[in-house]
């Protein structure tokens, strides 16, 4: 196990200097493979494990999950066909470009782009097709399956086209999937085995959160009053391929521009509405983020921030993706401001064109021929218009002005009005990262008071004050419930669970471990402190992956329930892993072994719903894409973080304490490389770009 792991490791960072390079599919790699099928099999019959059913299950399932492997490679088909409209097709092409025969014919009736309701941002791809003189539907998630052969939609073409992958796999993936099942129930029963040591081990546990609160604010250049902004935020715009409230772009625009959702005490509407209607005020406001960098000298500037008239001199240079990386950010948040200011950003207008195609549109862009004339004045004059108001200083009147626009936009377009409220109150919501730091402050402080009271003075072991403990629980319940409502009020706006990205799955995983704390916080105060320290790290993770980031639609293939199912599980893991680390720290700082026997009792079920989670994520994968495993880097480094959690579990395995806690807390080096390491260096179909 020590072995492959070392060799996964290393394949993925080599395999990243060198793309074109394929170990996996290498002669010795295989051997290597079936060293641990043969290695497993010997412990099985020195073991005895047949009078161990859970035991035998468990290791049963290994050497199925490398037979299926091994059947899906050397038996299995797999390949694509181009699908052209109205001709039948009877062969497709495998992946080493030879031709294979079907059985059948297959024949593309129809392709078609299914758009979310409003907008140009695809929903779904849908193949239309007639196998054997029946008619069938392709799409995202939903394959075809004829004698024995399964279709998945692949891509598509302009000329009308649809590219299929084909799979042929009937022994592979039936064996696989065996293992997989007997996999899951080998470690459920292990857990509670009357024999195995979880059941000796099931009446310890341990660790959680906690958290506190400030804010501040200041003045600026002029900007519309607060409720005239907020009345301009509840207007719909595209934006990123999807109908959102403007607020929802004011926020991304303010927390882009200056690092933040608010500035100096405004609203995000209010700072959008400032570089709108007051621009020759705000043009010298320095409140543009600027990341420090060479170049800055070069141009005269010296502090983090600058005004657009400090920019200038970004008109006169090439932006290429070879300049300064900060150099670019920065004329990114210049350009953002240039977009607003040409109207290009603010796509507040909805009009329907010959074909009866909805297209939201801004200010200068192109409307239908078929615009009438009312329509055409109405886009082209309307801020305009809200610039001679605010000119005026007629508050009232833009009320009233941004009242009338909205209902021009709602009698083309029909909201969801729960997701507008959910979105709504979700951007009002927004934190910063001074939540984050004081939660990882506090949680420091507190773990390490707790790890000193847990020194055993005159025989006894001191705890930590009652005041304390209820004040932590207290806060980290409220800390629990908060990221719980900012995860609902995301689903309700998106229309699906927010788990397909950086920052959800930082707050999915703050979540869960906020849960984890409370509930085991009665008998192991520690808890607390600890899932307090737990929860900073993964908010201020969050804000990393975003800052906050609008809710949007999405990719047709992420459109499935077992998205929602992978994830969760998966985050679940993590936290646990966690929490053995802070154990495995807590164990060497005070030498107990009530660390050990907590680690122990938590390394079961958290190795189980890694593997269950990996499990949900081959089968997805096999109904996306036709094939359960692809050696993505996400993927290896997954099955790395299993094996290197697995080796614990082995009775005859780190029997010191002492080298026992130090590897709880250099295996979650593997989870860090999982998450972090593969998204910032190794790259794949996985990463949160």
């Amino acid at each position: 196990m020590v072995l492959v792991a070392i060799i996964l490791a290393t394949s993925t960072f080599f395999e990243r200097m060198n793309p074109d390079t394929r170990i996996y599919s290498r002669w010795w790699f295989i051997v290597i493979l079936a060293m641990l099928g043969l290695g497993t099999l010997a412990r099985i019959i020195n073991e005895k494990m047949w009078q161990r059913p859970s035991l035998l299950l468990t290791h049963t399932s290994i050497l199925l999950i490398l037979l299926g492997g091994g059947l899906t490679t050397w038996v299995g088909r797999h390949g694509s066909v181009k699908l052209m409209p109205g001709v039948a097709t009877c062969e497709f092409e495998t992946e080493h470009s030879g031709v294979k025969q079907l059985p059948f014919s297959i024949t593309l009736d129809q392709f078609e782009i299914i758009s979310y309701t409003g907008t140009q941002s695809p929903m779904d791809f849908v193949s239309h097709v007639t196998v054997d003189g029946e008619r069938q539907t392709i799409s995202m998630n939903n394959i075809l399956r004829h004698k024995g052969y399964r279709f998945y939609q692949e891509d598509y073409g302009d000329d009308g086209s649809s590219t299929l992958s084909v799979s042929h796999d009937p022994w592979g993936i039936a064996v696989t999937y065996c293992g997989y099942v007997m996999l899951i129930a080998g470690l459920l029963w292990l857990m509670f085995d009357p024999r195995g040591q979880y059941r000796r081990l099931l009446k310890k546990a341990a660790i959680a959160l906690l958290l506190l609160l400030p804010v501040t604010a200041s003045a600026t250049p002029n900007t519309l009053p607060r409720q005239t902004a907020d009345k301009m935020g509840q207007l719909h715009v595209l934006y990123k391929g999807r109908v959102c409230p403007l607020q929802t772009l004011a926020k991304d625009f303010t927390t882009k521009l200056t690092g933040n959702a608010t500035y100096h005490g405004l609203t995000p509407e209010q700072v959008l509405s400032g570089y709108l209607f007051y621009y020759y005020e705000w043009v010298d406001e320095p409140a543009i983020k600027v990341k420090r960098g060479q170049w800055m000298q070069a141009y005269g500037l010296e502090a983090s921030r600058a005004s657009m008239s400090q920019l200038m001199f970004l008109d006169t240079i090439t932006v290429t993706p070879a300049t300064d990386k900060s150099l670019r950010a920065t004329a990114e948040r210049q350009n953002l401001v240039k977009m607003l200011q040409s109207g290009k950003l603010l796509k507040i207008y909805p009009v329907t064109d010959s074909t009866g195609t909805l297209n939201w549109y801004g200010q200068s862009d192109n409307l239908p021929l078929n615009a009438n004339n009312d329509e055409y004045i109405f886009v082209r004059r309307s801020l305009s218009y809200f610039q001679e108001l605010v000119a005026k200083g007629d508050f009232a009147g833009l009320e009233a002005a941004f009242d009338k626009t909205r209902q021009y936009q709602e009698k083309r377009y029909t909201p969801v009005k729960a997701r507008v409220r959910a979105e709504r109150m979700y951007n009002a919501l927004t934190t910063g990262r001074w939540l984050a730091m004081a939660c990882i402050t506090v949680g420091l402080l507190a773990f390490a008071y707790s790890l000193v009271c847990r020194v055993r003075k005159d025989g006894k072991t001191r705890t930590m004050p009652k005041w304390m403990t209820v004040s932590a629980t207290i806060w980290v319940a409220l800390l629990t419930a908060f990221i719980l409502l900012i995860f609902v009020l995301r689903w309700i706006a998106g229309g699906h669970a927010p788990m397909a990205g950086g920052f959800d799955s930082m707050n999915l995983m703050a979540l869960v471990i906020g849960i984890v704390a409370l509930t085991f916080s009665r008998r192991y105060p520690e808890a607390l402190p600890a899932g307090m320290l737990t929860m900073g790290f993964c908010l201020l993770a969050a804000m990393m992956s975003g800052s906050n980031p609008p809710v949007t639609n999405l990719m047709p293939v992420l459109n499935s329930p077992l998205l929602t199912l992978h994830v969760t599980v998966i985050m679940c893991s993590y936290a646990l892993f966690f929490f053995i680390m802070m154990g495995g720290i807590a164990g060497l700082a005070t030498g107990s072994e009530e660390y050990r026997k907590l680690n122990l009792m938590l390394l079961y079920p958290a190795v189980a719903l890694l593997a269950l989670g990996i499990i949900i994520g081959a089968v997805w994968a096999n109904i996306s894409w036709g094939r359960y495993w692809a050696w993505d880097p996400k993927e290896v480094w997954a099955l790395i973080t299993l094996l290197v959690y697995a080796i614990p579990l082995y009775d005859n395995v780190l029997n010191g304490k002492k080298a026992f806690y130090i590897y709880c807390i250099a295996a979650f080096l593997s989870v860090i490389i999982t998450y972090f390491g593969v998204n910032m260096i190794l790259g794949g179909m996985h990463s949160y770009n």
